[in-house]
């Protein structure tokens, strides 16, 4: 359930509702292309403005406590938010690749076997390259693999 409410953000967050198929509709068409383009693009503004705001919230509390305990706090809570900005700097690239194939008309089809990823998945993880049977196996070879 969370990656439904995760995707049913995503799509908030570009003022999208979830794209309804129309009967013979063609896969991956330009309305279709359309609608996952905004997603991604309001979603990297999200994550570019986030970024922003942490080097400005870093700038402003940069203090030098002389408590090595309230140092020590300051400098766990940075790292924490470096952490997660990076996580976030490599989303970023990923969803400019994204972009990308959304540019060269290769969007939306599984990297590993070719077939079509789905509406449905792609709004809930708008940066998907593998269809589900796909992932689902790569997954259980990383776990075959790390075990």
């Amino acid at each position: 359930m969370p990656d439904k409410q995760k995707a049913l953000g995503i799509l908030a967050l570009a003022g999208v509702e979830p794209y309804k198929e129309k009967p013979g509709e063609e896969y991956m068409n330009a309305e279709q292309l359309d609608h996952f383009k905004k997603i991604l693009e309001a979603w990297r503004t999200q994550l570019r403005e986030e970024v922003d705001r942490t080097v400005t919230h870093m700038q402003d509390e940069a203090a030098n406590f002389p408590d090595p305990v309230d140092r020590a706090a300051q400098e766990e809570e940075f790292s924490l938010e470096l952490r997660t900005r990076d996580r976030e700097r490599k989303l970023i690239k990923k969803i400019e690749k994204t972009l990308q194939l959304i540019e060269e008309d290769d969007f939306g089809f599984c990297n590993s076997c070719g077939i079509e990823i789905g509406i449905r998945r792609l709004e809930a993880r708008p940066t998907a390259d593998l269809c589900i049977e796909c992932k689902t196996l790569a997954e259980i070879k990383e776990r075959q693999m790390a075990g």
